[in-house]
């Protein structure tokens, strides 16, 4: 396995990708409402370039065949710069350490750069990742999202006492 940068001409391959692991992930994805399908897709044209420049993200690459992509980026958290991983996809017939090259790639271009902390979601992509460089578990990392994205998000939703996106309380 080669674990490289990308370039504009892997854009294509990174969003079939893509697709394909969000329909992996839900087999509903097709018939999700097209503003859900924008909300779960990370390899769009911007997407893809600002990540290009990120100069931190990474495909896994196998005799020509794309099978995971790790989108980091760096981000100043006012008294010193950290490293966030906002995306790791890897294409169900990678091999099993997969992730964890992509992840090992981020930490040493890290390294390589004098950013000594590496933020990521530990998602079942990453769990064994986590575990195989040693991070520490911080807690848990929840997103919310504002509009009618609230009602068709992926993931657990918490149903606290909470207030709707109008700030009127949930009943």
């Amino acid at each position: 396995m080669r674990y490289r940068e990308f370039t504009e001409d892997d854009f294509e391959a990174l969003h079939q990708l893509d697709l394909q692991v969000q329909r992996q992930l839900d087999p509903g994805f097709d018939a999700l409402p097209e503003r859900e399908q924008e909300g779960r897709v990370r390899t769009s044209l911007p997407a893809l370039r600002f990540y290009l420049r990120s100069e931190h993200s990474f495909v896994a690459e196998e005799a020509g065949q794309l099978l995971g992509l790790i989108f980091a980026q760096s981000v100043w958290q006012g008294d010193r710069p950290i490293l966030l991983v906002t995306a790791c996809l890897v294409d169900r017939t990678a091999p099993p350490q997969t992730a964890a090259g992509l992840l090992h790639a981020v930490v040493k271009s890290a390294y390589d750069a004098a950013v000594y902390e590496v933020h990521y979601p530990v998602t079942a992509t990453l769990d064994s990742a986590a575990e195989a460089e040693g991070s520490h578990v911080l807690g848990r990392y929840a997103v919310h999202h504002l509009g009618s994205r609230q009602q068709t998000a992926p993931g657990e939703r918490l149903r606290g006492g909470g207030y709707t996106d109008a700030g009127r309380s949930d009943a």
